[in-house]
Protein backbone atom coordinates (compact mmCIF):
# COMPACT_ATOMS: atom_id res chain seq x y z
CA UNK A 1 0.00 0.00 0.00
CA UNK A 2 2.85 2.24 1.20
CA UNK A 3 5.87 3.19 -1.04
CA UNK A 4 7.67 6.43 0.14
CA UNK A 5 6.44 9.65 1.75
CA UNK A 6 8.10 13.53 0.91
CA UNK A 7 7.64 15.29 4.00
CA UNK A 8 8.17 18.86 2.77
CA UNK A 9 8.49 21.08 5.58
CA UNK A 10 8.03 24.02 3.83
CA UNK A 11 6.15 24.76 0.92
CA UNK A 12 3.91 22.29 -0.74
CA UNK A 13 3.80 18.42 -0.37
CA UNK A 14 5.39 16.06 -3.10
CA UNK A 15 3.77 12.92 -2.12
CA UNK A 16 0.60 12.34 -0.48
CA UNK A 17 0.38 9.28 0.97
CA UNK A 18 -3.05 8.99 1.58
CA UNK A 19 -6.69 10.64 0.42
CA UNK A 20 -8.12 9.37 3.47
CA UNK A 21 -8.33 11.21 7.15
CA UNK A 22 -6.27 8.94 9.70
CA UNK A 23 -7.34 7.97 13.13
CA UNK A 24 -5.86 8.78 16.27
CA UNK A 25 -5.46 6.22 18.87
CA UNK A 26 -7.00 8.13 22.60
CA UNK A 27 -5.86 7.29 25.41
CA UNK A 28 -8.90 5.97 26.06
CA UNK A 29 -8.35 2.87 24.10
CA UNK A 30 -4.79 2.54 25.52
CA UNK A 31 -3.85 0.68 28.35
CA UNK A 32 -0.34 1.88 29.52
CA UNK A 33 -0.39 -1.09 32.10
CA UNK A 34 -0.53 -3.89 29.12
CA UNK A 35 2.06 -5.39 27.12
CA UNK A 36 1.18 -2.90 23.95
CA UNK A 37 4.08 -1.27 22.25
CA UNK A 38 6.07 1.70 23.65
CA UNK A 39 4.19 4.95 23.33
CA UNK A 40 5.49 7.42 20.38
CA UNK A 41 5.89 11.23 20.16
CA UNK A 42 6.20 13.18 16.82
CA UNK A 43 7.96 16.83 16.18
CA UNK A 44 7.24 17.66 12.90
CA UNK A 45 9.71 20.08 11.09
CA UNK A 46 9.84 23.75 9.96
CA UNK A 47 6.70 24.85 7.97
CA UNK A 48 4.37 21.79 9.11
CA UNK A 49 1.71 21.31 11.72
CA UNK A 50 1.17 18.00 14.14
CA UNK A 51 -1.83 16.48 12.22
CA UNK A 52 -1.56 17.34 8.58
CA UNK A 53 -2.99 14.12 6.94
CA UNK A 54 -0.39 13.96 4.06
CA UNK A 55 2.48 14.66 6.23
CA UNK A 56 3.16 14.14 9.78
CA UNK A 57 -0.73 12.97 10.32
CA UNK A 58 0.10 10.25 7.20
CA UNK A 59 3.39 9.23 9.03
CA UNK A 60 1.22 8.42 12.25
CA UNK A 61 -1.15 6.32 10.19
CA UNK A 62 1.45 4.63 9.07
CA UNK A 63 2.71 3.94 12.70
CA UNK A 64 -0.52 2.64 13.85
CA UNK A 65 -1.09 0.75 11.00
CA UNK A 66 2.58 -0.67 11.35
CA UNK A 67 2.26 -1.37 15.01
CA UNK A 68 -0.53 -3.04 16.59
CA UNK A 69 -2.13 -0.78 19.55
CA UNK A 70 0.70 1.50 19.49
CA UNK A 71 -0.37 5.25 20.95
CA UNK A 72 1.01 8.15 19.24
CA UNK A 73 0.73 11.45 19.94
CA UNK A 74 1.81 14.36 17.37
CA UNK A 75 2.92 17.51 19.40
CA UNK A 76 0.95 20.46 18.54
CA UNK A 77 2.49 23.70 19.65
CA UNK A 78 -0.29 26.31 19.75
CA UNK A 79 -4.01 26.24 20.50
CA UNK A 80 -4.58 24.89 16.90
CA UNK A 81 -2.76 23.71 13.25
CA UNK A 82 -2.32 27.23 12.20
CA UNK A 83 -0.73 28.18 15.20
CA UNK A 84 1.07 25.39 15.42
CA UNK A 85 2.75 26.14 11.49
CA UNK A 86 3.38 29.68 12.16
CA UNK A 87 4.85 28.63 15.60
CA UNK A 88 7.53 26.47 13.73
CA UNK A 89 9.14 29.68 12.53
CA UNK A 90 8.11 32.64 14.79
CA UNK A 91 8.13 31.12 18.79
CA UNK A 92 11.07 31.11 20.78
CA UNK A 93 12.32 27.50 20.17
CA UNK A 94 13.64 27.03 24.62
CA UNK A 95 9.37 28.01 24.69
CA UNK A 96 8.43 25.30 22.34
CA UNK A 97 10.62 23.24 24.52
CA UNK A 98 9.16 23.82 27.74
CA UNK A 99 5.72 23.47 26.31
CA UNK A 100 6.50 20.18 24.33
CA UNK A 101 7.96 19.01 28.20
CA UNK A 102 4.74 19.93 30.39
CA UNK A 103 2.44 18.32 27.26
CA UNK A 104 4.22 14.91 27.72
CA UNK A 105 4.54 14.82 31.39
CA UNK A 106 0.61 15.79 31.48
CA UNK A 107 -0.09 12.84 28.92
CA UNK A 108 -1.15 9.41 31.12
CA UNK A 109 0.29 7.32 28.40
CA UNK A 110 3.07 8.43 28.65
CA UNK A 111 4.10 8.16 32.13
CA UNK A 112 6.56 4.87 31.83
CA UNK A 113 8.28 5.98 28.92
CA UNK A 114 7.99 6.75 25.36
CA UNK A 115 9.85 6.51 22.15
CA UNK A 116 10.43 9.69 19.95
CA UNK A 117 10.52 10.58 16.32
CA UNK A 118 12.07 14.00 14.83
CA UNK A 119 11.83 15.21 11.54
CA UNK A 120 14.36 18.05 10.46
CA UNK A 121 14.74 20.70 13.20
CA UNK A 122 11.88 18.72 15.08
CA UNK A 123 14.85 16.08 15.75
CA UNK A 124 16.97 18.66 17.52
CA UNK A 125 14.23 20.20 19.57
CA UNK A 126 13.58 16.55 20.88
CA UNK A 127 17.11 16.06 22.00
CA UNK A 128 16.44 19.64 24.15
CA UNK A 129 13.07 17.43 25.00
CA UNK A 130 15.51 14.38 26.30
CA UNK A 131 18.14 16.68 27.77
CA UNK A 132 16.17 18.71 29.71
CA UNK A 133 12.95 16.82 30.76
CA UNK A 134 13.77 13.36 31.95
CA UNK A 135 10.69 12.36 33.15
CA UNK A 136 8.61 10.76 31.97
CA UNK A 137 11.74 8.56 30.21
CA UNK A 138 12.37 9.16 26.90
CA UNK A 139 13.99 5.21 25.37
CA UNK A 140 14.78 6.21 22.03
CA UNK A 141 15.28 8.94 20.01
CA UNK A 142 14.76 8.76 16.46
CA UNK A 143 16.08 11.76 14.38
CA UNK A 144 15.15 12.05 10.66
CA UNK A 145 17.67 15.28 9.15
CA UNK A 146 18.08 16.83 12.16
CA UNK A 147 19.97 20.02 12.17
CA UNK A 148 22.33 19.11 15.76
CA UNK A 149 25.36 21.29 14.54
CA UNK A 150 22.58 23.68 13.44
CA UNK A 151 22.64 25.31 9.34
CA UNK A 152 24.83 27.49 7.76
CA UNK A 153 22.49 28.41 4.83
CA UNK A 154 18.28 28.58 4.69
CA UNK A 155 16.74 26.07 2.86
CA UNK A 156 15.06 26.43 -0.46
CA UNK A 157 11.62 27.55 0.10
CA UNK A 158 9.20 25.73 -3.06
CA UNK A 159 5.70 26.60 -2.87
CA UNK A 160 3.36 28.73 -1.19
CA UNK A 161 6.70 29.79 1.38
CA UNK A 162 8.30 31.63 -0.86
CA UNK A 163 8.10 35.05 -0.24
CA UNK A 164 7.58 34.39 3.56
CA UNK A 165 11.41 32.44 3.58
CA UNK A 166 13.04 34.86 1.33
CA UNK A 167 12.21 37.29 4.50
CA UNK A 168 13.42 35.00 6.83
CA UNK A 169 16.35 34.28 4.67
CA UNK A 170 16.94 38.12 4.62
CA UNK A 171 16.53 38.38 8.10
CA UNK A 172 19.12 35.67 8.94
CA UNK A 173 22.10 36.76 6.49
CA UNK A 174 21.88 40.30 7.78
CA UNK A 175 20.94 39.53 11.66
CA UNK A 176 21.17 35.97 12.97
CA UNK A 177 22.50 36.97 16.22
CA UNK A 178 20.69 40.15 17.03
CA UNK A 179 19.15 39.54 20.06
CA UNK A 180 15.42 40.38 18.40
CA UNK A 181 15.83 37.97 15.75
CA UNK A 182 17.67 34.95 18.12
CA UNK A 183 14.65 35.40 20.50
CA UNK A 184 11.82 35.22 17.44
CA UNK A 185 13.03 33.42 14.35
CA UNK A 186 13.21 29.79 15.44
CA UNK A 187 16.07 29.23 12.44
CA UNK A 188 18.52 32.03 14.09
CA UNK A 189 18.57 29.62 16.88
CA UNK A 190 20.07 26.95 15.22
CA UNK A 191 22.02 29.21 13.05
CA UNK A 192 25.64 28.12 13.37
CA UNK A 193 28.09 30.76 11.56
CA UNK A 194 31.81 28.95 10.71
CA UNK A 195 33.45 32.26 10.29
CA UNK A 196 32.05 33.63 13.60
CA UNK A 197 32.43 31.04 15.77
CA UNK A 198 32.33 33.19 18.84
CA UNK A 199 30.24 34.88 18.18
CA UNK A 200 28.05 32.09 17.68
CA UNK A 201 28.76 30.63 20.99
CA UNK A 202 28.11 33.93 22.54
CA UNK A 203 24.66 34.56 21.20
CA UNK A 204 23.34 31.63 20.28
CA UNK A 205 20.20 31.23 22.86
CA UNK A 206 19.63 27.80 22.02
CA UNK A 207 21.86 25.50 19.75
CA UNK A 208 24.86 26.41 21.76
CA UNK A 209 23.42 25.94 25.15
CA UNK A 210 21.97 22.31 24.64
CA UNK A 211 25.07 21.46 22.27
CA UNK A 212 27.42 22.65 26.02
CA UNK A 213 29.62 24.72 24.06
CA UNK A 214 30.04 27.04 26.73
CA UNK A 215 28.64 26.39 30.08
CA UNK A 216 28.93 22.10 30.62
CA UNK A 217 25.61 21.56 31.57
CA UNK A 218 26.37 18.13 33.72
CA UNK A 219 22.21 17.31 33.64
CA UNK A 220 21.89 17.52 30.13
CA UNK A 221 24.84 15.14 29.78
CA UNK A 222 23.64 12.65 32.00
CA UNK A 223 20.00 12.54 30.87
CA UNK A 224 21.21 12.28 26.85
CA UNK A 225 23.05 9.69 28.29
CA UNK A 226 19.96 7.86 29.71
CA UNK A 227 18.67 6.94 25.79
CA UNK A 228 18.85 3.05 25.03
CA UNK A 229 19.48 4.58 21.35
CA UNK A 230 19.99 7.66 19.35
CA UNK A 231 19.42 7.30 15.67
CA UNK A 232 20.64 9.69 13.43
CA UNK A 233 19.33 9.44 9.69
CA UNK A 234 21.02 11.50 7.45
CA UNK A 235 19.64 11.79 3.53
CA UNK A 236 22.61 10.93 1.23
CA UNK A 237 21.29 14.03 -1.39
CA UNK A 238 20.11 16.88 1.19
CA UNK A 239 19.78 19.75 -0.06
CA UNK A 240 17.78 21.70 2.12
CA UNK A 241 20.28 21.21 5.09
CA UNK A 242 23.82 22.89 4.50
CA UNK A 243 25.79 21.10 5.93
CA UNK A 244 23.85 17.94 5.52
CA UNK A 245 26.66 16.53 7.73
CA UNK A 246 24.94 18.49 11.00
CA UNK A 247 22.34 15.61 10.38
CA UNK A 248 25.11 13.49 12.22
CA UNK A 249 26.03 15.94 14.05
CA UNK A 250 29.30 17.22 12.14
CA UNK A 251 29.67 20.67 10.91
CA UNK A 252 32.16 22.86 8.72
CA UNK A 253 35.75 23.24 10.43
CA UNK A 254 35.72 26.53 12.11
CA UNK A 255 36.80 29.73 9.57
CA UNK A 256 35.25 28.09 6.56
CA UNK A 257 32.09 26.73 5.44
CA UNK A 258 33.92 24.27 3.02
CA UNK A 259 35.10 21.10 4.33
CA UNK A 260 33.47 19.64 6.86
CA UNK A 261 34.45 17.52 10.10
CA UNK A 262 32.81 14.16 11.17
CA UNK A 263 31.46 14.14 15.03
CA UNK A 264 34.15 11.64 15.82
CA UNK A 265 36.59 14.28 14.93
CA UNK A 266 35.01 17.44 17.19
CA UNK A 267 35.74 18.58 20.53
CA UNK A 268 31.91 17.89 21.66
CA UNK A 269 33.28 14.31 20.93
CA UNK A 270 36.42 14.50 22.07
CA UNK A 271 36.00 16.22 25.02
CA UNK A 272 32.40 14.23 25.51
CA UNK A 273 30.62 17.20 26.22
CA UNK A 274 27.14 15.79 25.94
CA UNK A 275 28.34 12.25 26.64
CA UNK A 276 27.74 11.21 22.87
CA UNK A 277 31.40 9.46 23.22
CA UNK A 278 30.80 6.92 26.21
CA UNK A 279 27.01 6.35 24.43
CA UNK A 280 29.41 5.65 20.69
CA UNK A 281 31.54 3.10 23.04
CA UNK A 282 28.30 1.80 24.24
CA UNK A 283 27.07 1.23 20.93
CA UNK A 284 23.58 3.79 21.86
CA UNK A 285 24.90 5.89 18.89
CA UNK A 286 23.33 4.96 14.77
CA UNK A 287 24.22 6.54 11.99
CA UNK A 288 21.96 5.65 9.46
CA UNK A 289 21.46 7.34 5.57
CA UNK A 290 18.29 7.25 3.80
CA UNK A 291 18.81 7.59 0.28
CA UNK A 292 17.01 10.59 -1.27
CA UNK A 293 16.71 14.23 -0.66
CA UNK A 294 15.74 15.88 2.99
CA UNK A 295 12.66 13.87 4.27
CA UNK A 296 11.97 11.39 1.22
CA UNK A 297 11.27 8.72 3.24
CA UNK A 298 10.83 5.38 1.60
CA UNK A 299 8.40 4.04 3.79
CA UNK A 300 9.34 0.04 3.69
CA UNK A 301 13.24 1.62 4.31
CA UNK A 302 11.25 3.01 7.87
CA UNK A 303 9.70 -0.26 8.37
CA UNK A 304 12.37 -2.07 8.49
CA UNK A 305 14.79 0.13 9.66
CA UNK A 306 13.35 1.98 12.17
CA UNK A 307 9.96 0.28 13.43
CA UNK A 308 11.98 -3.42 13.47
CA UNK A 309 14.79 -2.37 15.31
CA UNK A 310 14.19 0.31 17.29
CA UNK A 311 10.23 0.80 18.00
CA UNK A 312 9.06 -2.68 17.66
CA UNK A 313 11.76 -4.82 18.01
CA UNK A 314 10.69 -8.96 18.05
Amino acid sequence: MYASIVIVTVGVLCFVITAKSYAEVTIGNYDVTSKNPLPIILWHGMGDSCCNPISIGGVQKFLEESIPNVYVHSLEIGKNELIDFENSYLMNVNEQVSIACTKIAADPALRNGYNAIGFSQGGQFLRAVAQRCPNPPMKNLISFGGQHQGVYGFPRCPGESEKFCDYIRRLLNEGAYVSWVQNHLVQAEYWHDPLHEDEYKAKSIFLAEINNENVKNETYKNNLKKLENFVMVMFTEDKMVDPKESEWFGFYKPGQAKETVKLQDTPLYQEDWLGLKEMDKNKKLHFLQAIGDHLQIDLNWFKQEIINNFLNPK
